[in-house]
């Protein structure tokens, strides 16, 4: 847990108290071995009562993160930026590194036999670190659209859909799994899904085996994790229509705690496959894996 000090750093017993406060949530996500944004971290404190949601809370958080990381006060590695990540080649010192590399990565298509074809589409970059902890572990597709897709990204959606029917077992369907805030543009966006997958399968239009499925965020869980609220978005023009309908009142996806959103996950995934199926995939994957560890151990 690296908290190295590059600076000192002048705060008054408030910042003090409230790095404390910071420490103790970081600590709580790392012994389940998750890793916070600033986004993520923001909305705890909100839920928490210790900050009001409001976007002058927003920025002073992250500039006293700043001061606490600079001050060696809170770990370097307990808040990533999920954008901003450098890409370089894979590079070994040796072939038997290249093999053990080899094996941690081999998997087998582990939605093979499957009656549905899925994938997770979720609103937010931030999110998609979170939840590929469960896309990995079913080989699932994630999409992250950050909003109204592109045409061109909807185009090769329909693609993959038309390829992974082919795929998927007589009477499967598209299954969309989609992650995204309660509020005008994020509950739209599932119409928006819909009507725009069906545009390309205009021969069989009404046929196109397409579902979408919001896992979060719903009134439901609303009521249920009472995540900080935030005030509709008036300038937005879906407003007037998700008013009438819900009210004034929207929630962000992300104020969700990760292990209830990875939970959401799993627990809709297994809504739509079979377990010993997938199972039975797991089980020769790890045969072929000991095969491979064997080849290694011969060079």
């Amino acid at each position: 847990m690296p908290k190295i000090k590059f600076r000192e750093v002048r705060l008054s017993k408030a910042n003090k108290d409230r790095l404390d406060v910071i420490n103790n949530i970081i600590e709580e996500y790392q012994d389940e071995g998750y890793v916070l944004t600033l986004r993520q971290l923001y909305y705890q404190l909100v839920s928490r009562d210790v900050i009001p949601n409001k976007s002058t809370e927003y920025a002073k958080l992250s500039t006293l993160l700043k001061e606490g990381r600079m001050g060696g006060i809170v770990d370097w590695d307990a808040i990533e930026d999920r954008l901003r990540k450098p890409s370089k080649p894979s590079a070994w010192d040796s072939p038997k590194d290249a093999m053990n590399a080899v094996i941690q990565q081999y998997k087998l298509p582990r939605m093979e036999r499957q009656k549905h074809y899925i994938e997770v589409w979720v609103e937010k970059d931030a999110l998609s670190g979170v939840l590929k902890r469960v896309t990995e572990k079913y080989h699932i597709p994630i999409l992250v659209n950050r909003g109204y897709s592109s045409a061109s990204a909807m185009y090769d959606a329909y693609n993959r859909f038309d390829i992974g029917l082919g795929d998927a077992l007589v009477g499967g369907k598209v299954i969309i799994l989609y992650l995204g805030d309660f509020d005008p543009s994020g509950m739209d966006m599932i119409r928006d899904i819909e009507e725009r997958t069906l545009e390309f399968a205009k021969k069989d239009y009404s046929n196109f085996p397409l579902v979408v499925v919001p896992i979060a965020l719903t009134k439901a869980q609303i009521k249920q994790y009472n995540p900080p609220p935030n005030p509709a978005k008036i300038t937005d023009p879906r407003a007037a229509a998700f008013i009438k309908e819900h009210g004034a009142t929207s929630w962000e996806v992300d104020a969700l705690p990760p292990n209830v959103l990875n939970q959401l996950l799993e627990d809709a995934i297994l809504e739509y496959i079979d377990e010993e199926t997938y199972l039975g995939v797991c089980g020769r994957e790890e045969a072929d894996k000991t095969r491979l560890r064997e080849l290694k151990d011969m060079l």
